[in-house]
């Protein structure tokens, strides 16, 4: 058999095996090299949990294909689709703007008024972005705020958000909601460290938010340090406030950190706003709120931006942050439609930016963008076309970039370290119970580029047995 015969067989299977109802091929195994189908039995998954699309960039052909036009839950590779829309609707360049206007007089140093905080929904607005921001109000010569500070986060219009919604763990960062000011996507750093002589275990939060009250319960303990979250119990009162630890923490374990959202988005920025200004030496008289108002002044007083996309996108891709992606589903809603959007008008935009992308979505659904969803949709198929779209896409250098490296960064920075594999695929993981999915572009030993999906929803995927398969077809396409 020469190199092109898989080519030949896998179009003349997509000719002759029409899909039935459902989306699904009426063969089992359609057109499948021995070493990938014996991977799949040697996992013991049945060939319908599992979707696969393999195809040589270089001449499009077809080196492998199972369950290619069935809908699959893709978890995260979602974010491929969401990425590259955005980057080809809004640009490498877009920037995200966050203006701080005057609702009043600016006397020496003292605005007789409020203070308007807009956003339009900055995906990767972060502690020393904020503060620098704060910085600017100063040299513009704000040294007291005489009224209020006004959060306006209507640029999202998205309705009442509950992230215990997806699994019962609202304090998980991964869960939390859309906010068009947003700062470290509401996620907080919670260090836990022994005390001298292992007679107290500390806590801290960072950053210091100064209306987080900590309740720390932690007792000394020589329990493992493999234990899940080393013992240690978190509840937070996130519309008031209140962080509570407790459990028995294994001294001997040393310094340890984790990543939870404590508060409200509102109450957050609220709460990094009090900090940082007075770091900047500035006072404030009044409260904190959210709101919507029109400012009177022709211009604002500050207006930052955020890094361009392309910077932002490697971010979120490679870490597969949740928040930062459907934020850059709603900035194409807004974008096409108009401010403020909702989610369905952003829905609408992805889709649309799909099929002008030659992507057809028929049958997908995108719900949030991020793929932290149990309803989203895909096929291995589609996928493929999304991948194809983007290296055949002038901006291919960056959106293939923004993906994970294997064993070097991101998603996959524990993953391939040693192997064959390392630093020659770029790709996006996904992983939901019961979902396992990894999607991307792979170099092979002999030189060519691959696009490879595999999509897997079994009861057992998350559990080993996904990652498993992962491994073995990745081999298998780097060894080609």
């Amino acid at each position: 058999m020469n190199r092109r015969t898989p080519a030949l067989l896998a179009i003349l299977l997509l000719g002759l095996l029409p899909a039935i109802p459902g989306g699904a091929f009426a063969s089992e195994y359609e057109y499948l090299p021995t070493p990938l189908k014996s991977a799949i039995d040697a996992q013991g998954l049945p060939p319908g949990s599992v979707g696969l699309w393999i195809q040589r960039a270089g001449d499009n052909a077809v080196l492998a294909q199972l369950n290619a036009d069935r809908l699959f839950n893709p978890a995260s590779t979602l974010k491929l689709a969401t990425s590259l829309a955005a980057l080809d609707q809004l640009g490498p360049d877009y920037t995200w703007k966050t203006e701080l206007w005057a609702v009043g007089e600016l006397r020496e140093g003292v605005l007789d008024g409020d203070l308007v905080v807009r956003g339009t929904g900055d995906p990767g607005m972060v502690n020393e972005e904020h503060w620098r921001m704060l910085g600017q109000l100063r040299q513009a010569g704000v040294e007291r705020i005489a009224g209020d500070v006004i959060l306006d986060a209507s640029h999202f219009d998205v309705g009442p958000q509950d992230p215990s919604v997806f699994n019962g763990k609202p304090l998980r960062a991964y869960n939390q909601g859309v906010y068009a000011l947003h700062v470290n996507s509401n996620a907080h750093r919670i260090r836990v460290r022994p005390g001298r002589n292992g007679e107290a275990v500390r806590v801290s939060l960072d950053p210091p938010l100064p209306d987080v009250e900590i309740d720390n319960r932690l007792r000394p303990g020589r329990g493992r340090c493999g234990d899940f979250q080393r013992g240690i119990e978190i509840d937070a009162d996130r519309s008031n406030g209140r962080l509570t630890l407790r459990g028995e923490y294994p001294v001997h374990c040393g310094e340890y950190e984790l990543l939870r959202s404590v508060t409200e988005p509102e109450r957050n920025h609220a709460g990094l706003f009090r900090l940082h200004w007075s770091q900047w030496g500035g006072e404030l008289d009044g409260e904190i709120r959210p709101g919507r108002m029109t400012p009177l002044q022709e211009e604002p007083l500050v207006t930052h931006r955020s890094r361009p996309l392309a910077d932002l996108i490697r971010v979120s891709n490679k870490w597969s942050s949740n928040v930062m992606t459907r934020h850059l589903m709603l900035s194409l809603g807004a974008e096409r439609h108009g401010a403020p959007v909702t989610k369905e008008r952003s829905r609408q935009a992805l889709l649309q930016a799909l099929r002008e992308l030659d992507v057809n979505p028929g049958g997908m659904r995108v719900d949030n963008g991020s793929g932290l969803s149990r309803d989203a949709r895909m096929s291995p198929y589609q996928l493929g076309q999304i991948l194809k779209a983007g290296w055949e896409h002038p901006l291919r250098p960056e959106f293939q970039s923004s993906l994970a490296l294997a064993g070097v960064d991101g998603t996959l920075r524990n993953r391939f370290n040693n192997g064959a594999e390392r630093g020659h695929m770029h790709l996006k993981t996904g992983h939901l119970r019961e979902v396992s999915a990894v999607a991307g572009y792979v170099r092979t030993q002999s030189g060519d580029d691959v696009r490879v999906v595999l999509l897997v929803n079994d009861p057992r995927a998350h559990i080993g047995l996904g990652r498993s398969l992962q491994e073995a077809v990745l081999g298998w396409v780097r060894a080609l």
